[in-house]
């Protein structure tokens, strides 16, 4: 990929399927900026790649890039949470061909396993994790807590479905709320993102501004609810508008 700018990234995106937002896409970019040079990145879930190819495009030539899916056909979006075999061999001949259009192919390392699988293949220090695997508590906690676990001091960790996915706003609160070693830095839309420091005497702010979250959330499975029960109008009420915010809340 020949983009030197965010926007020219976003724009060769434009037929790559996936539910991370531009303004979400702007801020993987700008972490991505951020990683020193021979740096590590690790992406758990990729889908069709539209996360990968930010990463790919942003990050030095030097750097390390290790996107993790294991295109089961399994978790792929929103209430897609059974294996389809045949959906993931779609999956992922369309991110591989998309890897390859964008000219990345070359630069990124495809790792088709579960992430609790492929842990052990991973660098044991990662500067920059982004997180968007399987939302349900069990697994986003195991990817929080085992990959955040490998982040260098002053490392980002950006988690996609935050404050919005029950499973993830779940993983989250047990394992960065009450920590003193991950400090929370904001969201943009469901993508939230943190700073690996140690900081005991912050602990109780870090937890405060991740509880703040909460209301949001809450807006976020009701409008969720009311989609599900095909009541749109319900969820309108909520604030959430299909044209500008997707037929989900991201």
């Amino acid at each position: 990929m020949t983009a030197t700018t965010f926007d020219e990234t976003w724009l060769a995106l434009e037929a790559v399927d996936g539910w991370m937002t531009r303004d979400q896409g702007a801020a993987l970019d700008r972490a991505a900026r951020q990683v020193p040079e021979s740096g590590t990145i690790v992406e758990i879930g990729s889908f069709h790649g539209r996360s990968t190819i930010v990463l790919g495009a942003a990050a030095t030539i030097s750097s390390t890039i290790i996107a993790v899916d294991p295109h089961a056909g399994s978790d792929r979006g929103p209430q897609e949470i059974a294996a389809q075999p045949e959906l993931g061999v779609e999956d992922f001949d369309r991110f591989t061909a998309n890897i390859e259009a964008a000219g990345l192919a070359d630069r990124i390392t495809h790792l088709r396993l579960f992430s609790d699988q492929a842990l052990e293949s991973i660098p044991a220090r990662i500067d920059l994790l982004y997180v968007d695997g399987a939302h349900r508590f069990g697994p986003a906690r195991a990817d929080i807590a085992n990959y955040g676990a490998l982040v260098v001091p002053g490392g980002r960790m950006l988690v996609h479905d935050s404050f919005s996915s029950i499973g993830v706003t779940l993983a989250l609160l047990s394992t960065t709320t009450a920590s003193s070693e991950w400090s929370y830095v904001g969201r943009t839309g469901s993508l939230a993102e943190y700073r690996r420091s140690a900081n005991p005497a912050g602990v109780l702010r870090n937890a405060a501004s991740q509880i703040a979250e909460l209301p949001w959330f809450f807006r976020n499975v009701a409008i969720k609810t009311a989609i599900t029960l095909d009541r749109p109008g319900i969820a309108r009420r909520l604030g959430h508008d299909r044209e500008s915010d997707g037929p989900w809340p991201f």
